[in-house]
């Protein structure tokens, strides 16, 4: 078995690792890089492989850096399923769809200035019936049970608890009557996050592919977040300033809605107005209204009583362009939850222009920023941004609240290998930047006598059978 690492390999994005055998070719996985002109230049193509051999591709869950070159691998040439679970399938559909709309209107800006620069413009390197043709080609596949997904391979998928769908892949190879099992572990979520389950370890595997995302430190306790969100809050109401936070539409925003609800109904916040400024936001909050199957046990309580559908009422959803431009209009405090979650398009880009120069403004930063993202340079402290062309001076407080994320720190990605650890696998560090992948590669040679692996772009690992 030869495993390839075509994405998230010196980085945190771009997700797809392409697994061979004698008998099969699959892929774990096809997803965009973020950040930067090098990302850019990445995502003009699907990952390197044949995709017309290809058996099939596999996801473990639905947020763009691991689904989002599938329409891409439909332009190469691919034709098979593409194996996720139900959620997944839902979600993917959203994210490609909306996707596919913020590249078509960047792509037509670009023809726009190439016209006027007397250049050829740009072909659209996928389009409408790409994606379509992807969100056609999608199988669910089961938890917990061994299901064929090519010649000789079967996968099991177990709970990741990033967000809803979300899992852990064993990919169980056979050749010539032996058995080989490789563990790619996804993206895994930190412990006690709310609305999904915590992270399900395997046991057993002759490899483990693991994610290091923050393999170098721990979050801040989800308690200590709290209260820290909760006196950024009340300053910002003192000071009349608005609050902005950028947000995965996936999960991250569903965690915060989560939290916000919990305050207004305990009365630890006073009530002030909250704008989910984010359609595709929106439709994934109804996705995972349609999936209590998938929620943990306390929200599943809350759920049953209705308390979860009653706090999610109180939020304003501002759906269609026109509602958005009207928040600027609004005075005193509100809340703008919109996205994208590292700033790199979307709403939150029109907010953040609007109201950055001001120093009454909270910007709330609580997820991963990629290198190159301007998210990242406000988490740096950049004191100018260039948004669109113009330099914008940064004089609103930043924030960043890593206790909220949906990736699990050291200690929680420590506590998931030390179920599979007694099985001895080799271990292979991926989906972080190389100071938390060595930093985590340190630790689990002190704990678990593990010399763990760090690969980069495009290099091969064997397993033998």
């Amino acid at each position: 078995m030869r495993i390839t690492l075509y994405g998230a390999a010196s980085g945190v994005t771009g997700s797809a690792y392409h697994v061979r055998t004698s008998k099969a070719d699959i892929l774990i996985d096809c997803g965009m890089f973020q950040g930067g002109k090098q990302a850019e230049k990445l995502n003009r193509s699907a990952p390197p492989v044949d995709f017309t051999r290809l058996d099939s591709i596999v996801l473990t869950h639905a947020h763009l850096d691991h689904c989002g070159r599938l329409p891409l691998a439909i332009r190469a040439g691919y034709g098979n399923a593409i194996y996720a679970t139900p959620a997944t399938i839902e979600i993917a559909a959203l994210i490609l769809r909306d996707s596919l709309k913020v590249y078509t209107s960047d792509l037509e800006k670009l023809n726009r200035m190439l016209q006027r620069q007397g250049k050829k413009m740009l072909e659209p390197i996928y389009d409408k019936e790409d994606v379509e043709q992807v969100i056609r080609q999608m199988v669910a596949i089961p938890y917990l049970q061994p299901y064929p997904v090519a010649p000789g391979i079967h996968v099991i998928a177990r709970e990741a608890g990033h967000i809803l769908g979300s899992v852990s892949l064993k990919v169980i190879a056979t050749e010539d009557g032996k058995e080989r099992s490789v563990v790619f572990s996804g993206d895994l979520g930190a412990t006690g996050i709310p609305i999904v389950k915590d992270p399900e370890p395997f046991t057993d595997a002759d490899m483990v592919f693991m994610e290091s995302t923050y393999g170098d430190r721990d979050h801040r306790s989800l308690s200590a977040t709290l209260e820290e969100a909760r006196t950024i809050i009340l300053k910002a109401i003192e000071s009349s300033g608005k609050i902005l936070v950028p947000s995965f539409a996936v999960g991250r925003t569903q965690d915060l809605l989560y939290y916000l609800g919990e305050a207004f109904h305990k009365e630890n916040l006073p009530p002030f107005p909250v704008y989910l400024d984010s359609p595709m936001a929106i439709q994934a909050t109804k996705i995972y209204l349609q999936h209590p199957e998938l929620y943990d046990e306390e929200t599943q309580v809350l759920n049953l009583r209705g308390q979860f559908r009653k706090d999610l009422a109180k939020i304003h959803l501002t759906e269609t362009p026109d509602q958005s431009k009207q928040i600027n209009e609004v005075t005193g405090t509100c809340m703008i939850i919109a996205g994208s979650g590292m700033c790199t398009a979307g709403r939150i880009v029109h907010h953040l222009r609007h109201n950055l120069w001001k120093p009454e403004t909270s910007v709330v930063i609580v997820g991963y920023q990629a290198v190159g993202t301007l998210g990242r340079r406000l988490v740096e402290g950049a004191p100018f941004v260039k948004i669109w062309g113009e330099s914008i001076a940064v004089k609103a407080k930043i924030y960043s609240l890593g206790g909220f994320s949906a990736h699990a720190g050291q200690t929680d990605l420590l506590r998931w290998f030390s179920a599979i650890a007694p099985s001895n696998p080799r271990v292979v560090l991926v989906h972080g930047e190389d100071k938390a992948r060595a930093a985590l590669a340190e630790k689990l040679l002190r704990q678990f006598g593990v010399k763990a692996e760090i690969p980069g772009y495009g290099e091969e690992i064997q397993i033998g059978i």
